[in-house]
């Protein structure tokens, strides 16, 4: 069995809130398998399901852009927020978000294309940022989305300059009808993904073992009701629905009104925009998701500044 450590323990409760004994307990019982442990947790009801990990740590800002049928967004993280606040910082974001549009949103691309109004390339720009504003900053990814026939909208959330925040969201909805009706509907989608963080546009989209490891989580914490498997059956099926309603985009109760969902509310917007809608995809950066902060013991480092 692996080693159960402080630092495995710590890392589960960050992830899940549960306490640090029933944190050791999950991972003696998962064989120190991380995601495991989660689901262990879960199941005896101890964790939250949409809990995420720890307190991302990236500053910076996402980049948003959308002109007609395409849109990119992009993410260039810093070390303070204090380097997010610089204009110069912003306007780089800017062009980058720019320069990610023109490269229909290839990572590998984007970096090794020519900064706007620069003989340097992407990289090579921010490197050169870098000694400039005197802190490290890296283009992290992109993306885009485009449409034959409708339009790409983009909102931004906490916006602090145009096309600039710590969210950023783009839409993409095809159809022949008028396009700034058609804009403004995907850009009220785009505000309800913000807030809501769907995983996938349709049922069908979503990843088959995402469903499959909700379902076991499901069914091991019926089990511990005691019921019969019958029973048991129909509450999991009960509760995969649920589940659909909670992350699929299309399912998804609309924000703006709340009774309805965002597939009734497209349906009744065709009306008003002339032609069928359909929602082709949406994309979500979310500044710093995914990236752990290395936490500092501010009271340790004072304490060792003093020691000499």
């Amino acid at each position: 069995m692996a080693e159960i450590t402080a630092s495995m323990v710590k890392e589960l409760r960050d992830k899940t809130g549960a306490g640090m004994m029933d944190c050791k307990s999950a991972l003696n019982e998962a064989g120190g398998d991380m995601e495991a442990a989660v689901d262990w947790l879960r199941t005896k009801g101890l964790a939250k399901a949409a809990k995420k990990a720890g307190r991302v740590a990236a500053e910076g800002l996402i980049g948003v852009t959308a002109s007609g049928t395409a849109g990119a967004v992009v993410e260039v993280n810093s070390e303070t927020d204090f380097v997010a606040r610089n204009e110069q910082f912003q306007k780089m974001v800017s062009e980058i978000a720019s320069a990610a549009l023109a490269a229909e949103g290839d990572f590998d691309k984007l970096i090794a294309a020519p900064y706007p109004g620069s003989s340097k390339s992407v990289k090579d720009y921010v490197t050169e940022m870098v000694g400039t504003i005197g802190e490290n900053m890296n283009v992290r990814r992109a993306g885009h989305i485009s449409v034959s026939d409708g339009a790409v909208a983009a909102y931004v959330h906490n916006q602090v300059a145009p096309g600039l925040g710590k969210i950023g969201v783009l839409v993409g909805l095809e159809s022949t009808g008028d396009k700034a009706k058609l804009t403004e509907l995907g850009r009220q989608i785009a505000m309800h993904i913000a807030a809501t963080n769907p995983i996938a546009t349709r049922r069908e989209d979503v990843d088959p073992a995402v469903v499959e490891r909700e379902r076991n989580v499901l069914i091991a914490e019926a089990k511990e009701s005691g019921r019969p498997d019958n029973i048991i059956e129909k509450m999991v099926e009960g509760r995969i629905r649920k589940f659909y309603e909670e992350v699929v985009l299309l399912s998804q109760a609309f924000v703006i009104n709340p009774d309805e969902t965002v597939e009734k509310a497209v349906k009744a917007a065709e009306a008003d925009v002339g032609a069928p809608v359909t929602v082709v995809g949406f994309l979500r950066f979310a500044l710093g998701e995914g990236i752990e902060k290395e936490e500092s013991d501010f009271a340790a480092e004072v304490a060792a500044a003093a020691r000499g």
